[in-house]
Formats: structure tokens, sequence, C-alpha cells
């Protein structure tokens, strides 16, 4: 059973040790606490973290390459280092002391609607209470400045993926368009689509949504989606 789901945006400024003295993530950072903290708070047996990445893997382990983002530390060899997605979750469990097994994967950013239908059911038939965090990122061409530059089509797309992060809406999820999202850089629509199908279309009990803005031209969404599903 799946009590709580949380999800997060995966900028690396997330880890503190990269924002310098001016800490730009700070606001970020605080509702990602704020959504995680909530996913703790209803007492998961386990939590599952789900990344958007380059490939699909299952049960990732590693560590998270600080020095790679340009941080300080050892390097990390390539073959240890956890995905981007994967080390902004792990610091963020870390740093509110979870104390429940983690198991940690990642799906692909182009994968097709059968495989985020089933890997939502895997995650959906786990025993036990599971707590799931979803780590995906909105629309990156909401500016000249952005990572793709300004489209002005991610505007209605990244609204239909925060209001559907604010109400509940997995039907919405479900309904995003792979080839569009590619197209307008929304890299988490295949964590966000697994997460929908891993909550079976059922309405969210009391969801919040906990940020939303986009100060790099990426739209960063932060929500949690709280209560038991029967």
């Amino acid at each position: 059973m799946i009590v709580a789901t949380a999800v997060c945006p995966s900028p690396p400024l997330l880890l503190r040790e990269l924002t310098g003295g001016r800490d730009v993530a700070a606001d970020l950072r605080k509702a990602c606490e704020e959504a995680v903290g909530g996913l703790l708070a209803a007492a998961p047996d386990a939590i599952v973290v789900l990344g958007a990445d380059e490939r699909s893997a299952r049960g990732v382990r590693g560590r998270i390459p600080l020095s790679a983002f340009g941080g300080p530390g050892e390097r990390v060899p390539a073959a240890e280092a956890l995905p981007t997605s994967l080390a902004v979750a792990r610091r963020l469990l870390d740093d509110l002391g979870a104390r429940v097994p983690v198991e940690m994967g990642t799906i692909a950013f182009g994968a097709d609607p059968q495989e985020t239908a089933r890997r939502g059911r895997e995650i959906a038939a786990r025993p036990g209470r599971v707590g799931l965090l979803v780590v995906a990122d909105a629309g990156a061409r909401r500016g000249p400045r952005a990572p793709g530059h300004l489209d002005e089509r991610t505007f209605a797309v990244d609204g239909a993926v925060r209001a559907a992060l604010a109400s509940g809406d997995t039907g919405a999820l479900l309904a995003l368009d792979p080839g569009l999202c590619a197209e307008l850089l929304i890299g988490g629509r295949s964590a966000l689509q697994a997460m929908a199908h891993a909550l079976a279309g059922r309405p969210a009990a009391g969801p919040r949504l906990l940020y939303a803005d986009d100060p790099f031209g990426v739209l960063y969404l932060v929500a949690l989606w709280p209560g038991e599903r029967p």
C-alpha cells in the first residue's frame, strides 16, 4: 500500500555544498524537505525512490558525486556515482534522518507507456506501507536562457502538470504526450506517469503543491500527496 507520495525536482543546487555563500536554492530545498518530511511522517515501512534519468535501472546503489557537479570532495568513479535525481533524493532522505529501508531506481526519460505502466504496477504491488518519492523536473524551455531556450508551448503543458500535482489528478499525468514532452524537455514525464500508474488512477487524499517556480528557466515543482489508499 502506498501511504504517501512526494514529488521533488532534481537540480544539483539542492546539494547545499554547491550553492556557495548565497544559497539560491534555499526556498526550493525547504519545500523539498517539507515534502519528504511528510513522506516520512506517514510511517512507511520502506521508501521507493523513482528518478528520471538517461536509462532505466532497479536497485541502484552508489555515492553522491559532489565533485562531478563542481563541489568539494574526492572524485567518485562513474560506476559508483548516483544519477543526479537519485543523488538529490539520497541527500534529502539523509538530511531528514530517514531510518527505513530505501530502494532507489530510475526510469528513462523516453520510457514508453508500456514501461511506465509496468514500473508503476511494480511499485503498487510492493507489500507493506510504502512511501513513494518521485524525482522529476518539468519543462526546460521556459525562457531564452533556459537549457532548451524558449518554446511557448511549454507553458500550457507545464501548467497541466502543475495543476495535476496540485489537485492529485493522475489522469491528467497519464494524458501527457511523450513526444511533445520530449520536445519541451519535460524530463520528468516518465517518472510522473509511472507514479500515476502506481496510484491506480485514484484521486490523491489532500494533495498539496508546495513549490512552483522556474528560477533558471526550468520549472521545478514540489508536491506531497498524503493519505493511505485502499
